[in-house]
């Protein structure tokens, strides 16, 4: 089996009644690279390292403690890594890690199809925005 055939096996197998779903990788995962934030940061990274004003300026709407908690979070995760360079003050550059470096691929195949069907889902939601208004 490959492709969604061995992952629909594998699915099928995390929901048997023994399955500790607090151990869920995809969740688990999921929850990290998906969140608001950190698709954009690793984008971002994958491009080259940055200092945190640069990431800042690539992701503008983000506020500077939700970068911070960010960029904590994808170091705590093993996918970026912080460097501090003795300089006054010191500087710090993060970069990806090799595990961020294997969600690259992933994750740009999935920006690549949102951005191909974002003009449907949009559509589709407001379709389903003015059923629901109507019933």
């Amino acid at each position: 089996m490959s492709g969604p055939t061995a992952l629909l096996a594998t699915f099928a197998e995390w929901q048997t009644a023994d399955f500790d779903i607090s151990n869920c990788p995809a969740r688990d995962v999921l929850d990290r690279v998906g969140d608001k934030w950190s698709s954009l940061v690793l984008l971002t990274l994958a491009a080259s390292s940055q200092r945190f004003s640069g990431l800042n300026r690539a992701v503008p709407d983000i506020s500077k403690r939700m970068l911070t908690q960010t960029l904590r979070n994808l170091e705590r995760d093993g996918f970026i890594t912080r460097h501090v360079f003795p300089t006054k003050p010191p500087s710090v550059e993060y970069r990806l890690a090799p595990l961020g470096h294997s969600v690259v691929e992933p994750l740009v195949l999935l920006v690549g199809c949102a951005q191909a069907n974002h003009a449907a889902i949009r559509e589709a939601r407001d379709r389903f925005d003015a059923d629901a208004q109507n019933s």
